[in-house]
């Protein structure tokens, strides 16, 4: 495989110079795409552990898709390495693919996903930090993996940690990937050591001229007074002024920083937010968490019986906000990306 600078620069996730992006028809009904980290249950105060505590979470699962089917829902489950091996975790996600309940995908966790050749920190916690040909042996080995245990190949994927880097693109349109999801908009995670997303809002995007590669960033954005100022002022406000300075300018409904996603989020916020992102013209929203949180004890979003119960409630409350209110459907990411290439052909 080629690794020359130039190739690698072809389809770049991260720069807008690659990309086409996608403007959809004022008439386009809103899209909701729910995604989920299949991931093995691992300490969070030490992220980079090889030791996965398990993936006893993934049969939990179950348990969200009677949410998921009285709105029409097909997740997309994108498992790591310890999830895509273990039979306990791959066997309940291949009966809900049989009975086409959902789809599937990839999620490169560099630290538990062999060739283990990388020194372990945080670093190299990033898939897209790695040397070009490690990332690709490792991504290689998961979609193998994937197929082999799902008896399907992997299409969508999502970096771990979101640390997509240079070669990511390329690499994953070289495995026959077609839609990634890596991308946090707004956010720079370089102070951790990790991609800078400062340039990509939530909208979705070819990430180069061929459109090989689709891009459909998870749903970030601000609300409040300040919103349109959102992306220069809130890590503005984080850095330079006080400490709790963005909780109190969100408390006062001036500037909030919202993600799509029920681990952390209220029902109100995550409403607040669509309506805020409908309004400018967004028709395609992410929707995602992690599946140890289905289980109390894995995550800091649910830590209790009680943590659960809410947590299933936010998302049952939002996928009816998002179907009755709104007036949307959900859709797996490969057709977003397909609807793309048909509605969106003329205007991007």
């Amino acid at each position: 495989m080629p690794q020359t600078a130039s190739y690698y620069a072809s389809a770049m996730i991260l720069d807008p110079s690659t990309w086409s992006a996608v403007r959809w028809p004022a008439d386009q009904q809103p899209l909701l795409v729910v995604s989920v980290d299949a991931e093995a249950e691992f300490d969070w105060t030490n992220s980079t552990s090889r030791k996965a505590i398990g993936v006893r979470s993934i049969k939990k699962q179950r348990s969200a898709h009677r949410i998921f089917a009285r709105f029409g829902i097909r997740p997309t489950y994108l498992l790591d390495f310890p999830v895509s091996s273990a039979e306990e975790g791959y066997r309940p996600i291949r009966e809900l693919l049989a009975d086409g309940e959902c789809e599937i995908g990839a999620h490169l966790q560099p630290w538990d996903n062999p060739p283990f050749l990388e020194e372990l920190n945080d670093y190299t916690s990033y898939p897209g930090n790695l040397a070009p040909a490690l990332e690709r042996e490792k991504l290689k080995r998961l979609t193998g993996n994937i197929e082999r245990n799902l008896g399907r190949p992997p299409r969508v994927h999502r970096a771990g940690r979101y640390g997509v880097g240079r070669a990511t693109g390329e690499l994953l349109i070289e495995l026959g990937y077609e839609v990634d999801m890596s991308v946090l908009p707004t956010t720079d995670l370089r102070p951790k050591l990790g991609p800078d997303f400062r340039r990509c809002d939530a909208r979705p995007y070819w990430v180069d001229a061929q459109r090989r590669l689709f891009e459909i960033p998870l749903s970030i954005g601000f609300t409040g007074l300040l919103a349109r100022f959102g992306p220069p002022l809130h890590p503005f406000s984080s850095k330079f002024l006080r400490l709790h300075t963005p909780g109190i300018l969100a408390r006062l409904r001036l500037l909030d920083r919202i993600t799509l996603t029920p681990e952390g989020i209220d029902f109100f916020e995550m409403r607040r937010l669509t309506r805020v992102l409908f309004r400018t013209g967004h028709r395609v929203f992410s929707f995602s968490y992690h599946g140890p949180s289905l289980e109390p004890g894995n995550t800091p979003y649910v830590q209790s019986q009680a943590d659960l119960a809410a947590f299933m409630t936010r998302m049952e409350r939002y996928f009816d906000f998002f179907m009755n209110e709104i007036g949307g459907r959900a859709a797996t990411p490969l057709e977003v990306k397909a609807l793309a290439g048909k509605r969106c052909a003329p205007l991007c």
